[in-house]
């Protein structure tokens, strides 16, 4: 059985958490652009962490399921009916064989994830499920979805259960996604400082660091773009590529800073003056074009503080989804 793509939305690929330990060879993680997102849909319909789920990008797909599922929607927020009725965020929700979900626009942030129990009957590669669209690896083509696709889902050990034949409409409890988008209009994201950093003039180094930068339009899943005041070196100079990661903020000649993101390259050639920190990397993830950022400066203990911190308060939530769902399944089968 699979789900037919009506409309494919304007960018929907399919993401897991990425594909790591590959860059000697040349080839990226890639994955989902904000990991958080994807780690608390797939929770939420009971996959294990990595499991691959459709990311959407502002404006989301139309898909028809050829047979009873559970999804869980994350991330950004966006208009959601099934067989025209509202869906819920952030909450798994039961989808009747042959129904229909039509995604739309988002009104703020730049991505939502779309997760169904048990996910994709893909085969991986190198490891992952995930869609590097610029490095043309991954399943499914190594491209985003198109209208008339049909993606095989794996078997689902839960979909002869009643009250999914049945399309069970609502959820008995949601997640409060307060603590997991970001809604400031104007984040302040933590850098660490990059190799050249002390290579900035000193107008550069204090514009970094207070001025807000917008959002460019050409940015992508390789990197963000950002406008604003123009940074130099004190001393121009060229230099031998070397290695990158998502999250490396890189300077161009033209003097507009790049982040680069989840489909970040191996290597590159650019001075690296900074790196946005791991757990700031998502809210980056979530500012559409237009939409402004600023910047401050942290040290390696106070991001590695912050990653354990988030990566703690996950592991908690996760468990106590797992809790929950399996409460509720106790409760199904005393009234089957």
């Amino acid at each position: 059985m699979s789900v037919a793509v009506i409309k494919p939305g304007l960018l929907t690929s399919i993401q897991d958490l990425g594909r790591p330990g590959h860059a000697a060879l040349g080839v990226g993680r890639a994955g989902a652009m904000d990991p958080v997102a994807l780690r608390l849909a797939n929770a939420l319909v009971g996959n294990p962490v990595n499991t691959a789920a459709l990311e959407i990008s502002l404006i989301g797909p139309t898909l028809q399921f050829h047979r009873a599922a559970q999804i869980a929607i994350t991330g950004a927020p966006l208009s959601a009916s099934l067989d025209g009725r509202t869906l819920r965020h952030w909450c798994a929700q039961d989808v009747p064989a042959g129904g229909v979900l039509q995604l739309g626009a988002m009104p703020r942030g730049a991505r939502s994830y779309l997760a169904i129990r048990a996910g994709f009957d893909l085969a991986a590669v190198l490891g992952s499920l995930s869609t590097d669209l610029h490095g043309g690896i991954g399943p499914w083509h190594a491209r985003a979805l198109r209208a008339g696709d049909a993606l095989p889902l794996a078997v689902d050990a839960l979909a002869d259960r009643s009250d999914l034949q049945r399309g069970r409409p609502d959820a008995t409890w949601s997640l409060d996604p307060s603590s997991w988008f970001d809604t400031d209009e104007q984040p302040v994201l933590r850098l660490l400082p990059g190799a050249h950093f002390a290579e900035l003039d000193t107008a550069s180094k204090s514009q970094l660091l207070e001025t807000a930068f917008r959002i460019g339009v050409d940015s992508d899943r390789v990197g963000v773009r950002l406008d604003g005041a123009s940074l130099h070196l004190a001393v121009p100079r060229e230099l031998c590529s070397s290695g990158v990661a998502p999250g490396t903020v890189q300077l161009p000649p033209g003097g507009q800073p790049i982040v680069l993101m989840a489909e970040s390259p191996t290597t590159g050639g650019y001075p690296r003056i900074a790196h946005v920190i791991a757990v700031d990397q998502p809210r980056l993830a979530q500012r559409r074009p237009g939409d402004t950022v600023r910047f401050t400066l942290t040290d390696l203990p106070g991001a590695h503080e912050a990653l354990v911190r988030r990566e703690q308060a996950l592991v908690r939530l996760e468990a106590e989804i797992l809790r929950r769902r399996t409460e509720r399944h106790a409760q199904h089968r005393s009234e089957l």
